[in-house]
């Protein structure tokens, strides 16, 4: 908390507009009330703390007192934090936390409104997925550890994961539901005859999506290896104890997987739903196939991959175009101009 100093006196130049005891007392009283009623956590309560510290340090200095602030005071010290580049998400919580104070100082009847209360802060901009290069989700679908011939099974459902995660793009809960045979009771399955893969997405829409060829193959591969772990359940994917994988092991096993197959970033199943909306859009331009793929219900959502895609064209075209970059200047020669 800030020293205590007598009304009248000036911080940074600037006249302090009430006593700094009484605000120091009203912050005191708040932190007191999060964290004896309401129960916060030792760090959350450290953390408002800090955000009172500078909300605090901001009346100071635009000279008004901590329950006199108005919304344009708010919105300016946004700004300011903005422009100092402190991330949307931090603003927020900044806010947030401010948000709190003023709404127990109304119910305190020390101000008669929240000036915190319709204020949002800037949009984060939303990172890129993370996709692997064609070459990388290749490499990581072909991979063949060597073992023992007791891990030929894990080898071949572990390669059929792989390969129906970035063949077809699927979300890791329509992987995990499929079944290997269809049936009423079914979340999904797939149809070798006709190479489609019928899953149960987002909102249980169901949607229909093509297997490619070497897809297929990694399942035949792997519903032949099945029959040493079966033990009755009708899951496509299984553990050695014949039970239903979970997301969790999944995700565990293609992370190992992936490292294995010499990849330098750990793979996670989403990141090859993203590859392949990626390489499908890179190939296709077909951003409303690509939604239906996907079983985006709004395009929208898909759009984030054209963004993938531009980034791709501009590596391309930086690596490729001769007028790029800027060649390195020639020293001037002898007699030069």
């Amino acid at each position: 908390m800030v020293e205590h100093a007598p009304a009248g006196c000036t911080v940074s130049g600037a006249a302090v507009p009430e006593p700094v005891y009484e605000a120091d007392l009203l912050v005191e009283r708040y932190l007191a009330h999060v964290r004896v009623e309401k129960r916060l956590a030792q760090r959350t309560v450290l953390l408002y703390a800090l955000d009172l510290q500078k909300l605090q340090a901001n009346c100071r200095q635009a000279g008004v007192a901590l329950t006199q602030v108005q919304n344009q005071h708010m919105r300016r010290w946004v700004a300011q934090m903005h422009g100092a580049g402190r991330s949307g998400r931090g603003i927020a919580l900044i806010l947030s936390g401010w948000r709190g104070f003023y709404a127990w100082l109304g119910r305190e009847g020390r101000v008669a409104s929240n000036p915190v209360q319709d204020l949002r802060a800037p949009k984060a901009a939303k990172p890129l997925p993370k996709a692997l290069s064609v070459d990388e989700a290749v490499q990581l679908a072909a991979y063949h550890a060597d073992g023992p011939a007791g891990d030929a099974p894990l080898q071949a459902r572990d390669r059929c994961i792989t390969e129906l995660l970035y063949g077809c793009g699927l979300r890791i809960g329509e992987l995990t539901g499929l079944d290997v045979v269809a049936s009423a009771q079914a979340r999904g399955w797939v149809d070798l005859q006709a190479a489609e893969a019928h899953v149960l997405g987002k909102g249980s829409k169901r949607r229909s999506v093509p297997v490619g060829s070497k897809a297929l193959e990694a399942l035949q591969a792997w519903l032949a290896a099945r029959s040493a772990w079966a033990r009755g359940d009708a899951a496509l994917f299984i553990g050695q104890r014949g039970t239903r994988l979970t997301p969790q092991h999944i995700r565990l096993r293609l992370k190992q997987r992936s490292l294995q197959a010499g990849l330098a970033t750990p793979v996670h199943p989403h990141m090859l739903r993203h590859s392949f909306a990626s390489h499908v859009l890179q190939s296709s331009g077909d951003l409303r196939a690509v939604q239906e793929l996907l079983g985006h219900a709004n395009i929208t959502t898909t759009q984030v991959y054209t963004r993938l895609d531009f980034q791709h064209l501009a590596k391309v075209y930086d690596a490729a175009h001769p007028r790029a970059t800027l060649a390195p200047a020639k020293p001037a020669g002898k007699g030069g101009r």
